[in-house]
């Protein structure tokens, strides 16, 4: 149960900035900053707990890699799902609904998100799972700052969520679109079983 709620508080202060941060429309660069610096620091709180994943992709692929036990994949995502819902209500107590982005291209939403949803899981996997950079310092600030290179380069292209949870959170925010979820959930998923193809391959001998 400390697993579930370690990736249930993660993930919900991860939405709950996004929300906070977005739907009132901080100008500037403070929402990628901001987001990026709510997922390092939930990442250093629970990664001893739970592995601190906090995005179904990145559970997805540590449990490929075999990190993860199958028992747990789920629940994780189940707390995951629950902690971005329960931020996206708090998020509309506080400030109402957002506006939803307008994708212009399909293809290249799905392209922008599948892209960073790999960069993601494939930093995890090196920075959080490897052997030799075991007991790292640094694998919150890899992580999280991975998530803010990905919403300068591509929020404007599919939203930038590169997490099937908060991709579900922001369409419940008004940010995303209820009929674009799947472009996020399906780029997050296949781009975390990826990853962990990669790194398995260019890791044969981290088991």
């Amino acid at each position: 149960m400390n697993k579930l709620i370690t990736e249930f508080i993660g993930t919900f202060f991860l939405v709950l900035t996004i929300g906070c941060t977005v739907v009132p429309g901080a100008e500037g660069v403070i929402a990628p900053l901001a987001i990026g610096s709510a997922l390092m620091i939930m990442i250093y709180a629970g990664g001893h707990i739970s592995g601190a994943h906090y995005n179904p992709g990145v559970t997805l692929a540590v449990w490929m890699r075999g990190r993860c036990e199958t028992k747990d994949v789920v629940p994780y995502i189940a707390a995951q799902i629950a902690g971005a819902f329960v931020a996206a209500l708090v998020v509309g107590f506080l400030y109402g609904s957002g506006e939803a982005l307008k994708i212009e291209s399909t293809p290249k939403a799905f392209v922008a998100e599948a892209l960073f949803s790999f960069a993601i899981a494939y930093v995890v996997l090196n920075v959080a799972t490897a052997k030799r950079n075991a007991n790292n310092s640094f694998y919150g600030l890899a992580i999280g700052f991975t998530v803010v290179v990905g919403a300068f380069a591509v929020g404007g292209v599919s939203g930038g969520a590169f997490n099937s949870a908060v991709a579900l959170g922001a369409a419940k925010m008004g940010l995303v679109g209820f009929a674009d979820i799947w472009i996020h959930i399906a780029a997050n998923l296949v781009a975390g079983a990826l990853a962990a193809t990669v790194f398995k391959i260019a890791n044969p001998d981290d088991r």
